[in-house]
């Protein structure tokens, strides 16, 4: 890998939500929420896809958004990085039912991980969503996370963080488009899109530590 590729790949968007519209893509007419046959993809096309989508959580009347920037497949039994790797258990079940299910999991004692289950029931996959840019609801955000600005939601915990997403929604079917969704919003142009190795997975084989199952908007893409 290239000295620019690895500075490119350590990136987590330090962006503000002005430059949104300098990435590269195609504004997309409607907003719609994806439906289940979005998710019965295979896991990589799947977590490619998610780029540019936006991600909404709604609690009461309060309405919170972010296009997502990041993403990481998760790809069944005979991937070593997978949770659903050694089997089912009472913590990863969500992954072996339905596509369109949010898995949301707990984490070194402190953090929640959002998970979107893909591919055919009993074929236990999952993308990670690890990146958001904020559209809407950025105060609401910024009272949960007590920060403000590049940090607010540029990393898995970050923004499960900032728009209250814990384990009440794990098992939550994104496809009915209320309390947490997904909507088409952007379409990401492949050339402005980075496959690096997946982060943290050091447990994992070599061939799956080294797959290219990192999907991201290319910083290089943004202009400003």
């Amino acid at each position: 890998m290239g000295r620019g590729l690895k500075k490119a790949a350590a990136c987590f968007y330090p962006l503000k939500v002005n430059l949104l519209s300098k990435i590269i893509f195609t504004s997309l007419p409607n907003m719609s929420v994806l439906k289940r046959d979005f998710y019965e993809r295979d896991t990589k096309i799947v977590a490619r896809a998610l780029l540019g989508k936006r991600l909404v959580r709604k609690i009461g009347r309060v309405t919170m958004a972010g296009m997502i920037l990041e993403t990481e497949a998760y790809c069944g039994r005979e991937d070593s990085a997978c949770h659903a790797h050694r089997g089912r258990t009472a913590r990863n079940a969500v992954m072996f039912g339905a596509a369109g299910h949010a898995y949301v999991y707990f984490t070194y004692g402190m953090h929640y991980m959002l998970n979107l289950v893909t591919e055919d029931e009993g074929n236990p996959s999952a993308v990670l969503i690890r990146a958001i840019a904020p559209i809407d609801g950025i105060e609401e955000m910024k009272a949960r996370r007590k920060i403000h600005g590049a940090k607010l939601a540029d990393g898995p915990a970050k923004l499960c963080q900032a728009l209250a997403i814990d384990k009440s929604l794990n098992g939550w079917d994104v496809t009915r488009g209320e309390k947490l969704w997904v909507e088409d919003y952007k379409r990401i142009r492949a050339k402005a899109i980075l496959a690096t190795p997946r982060i943290g997975i050091n447990y994992a084989t070599k061939e799956h530590r080294d797959a290219l199952w990192r999907y991201l908007i290319l910083p290089g893409k943004i202009k400003g």
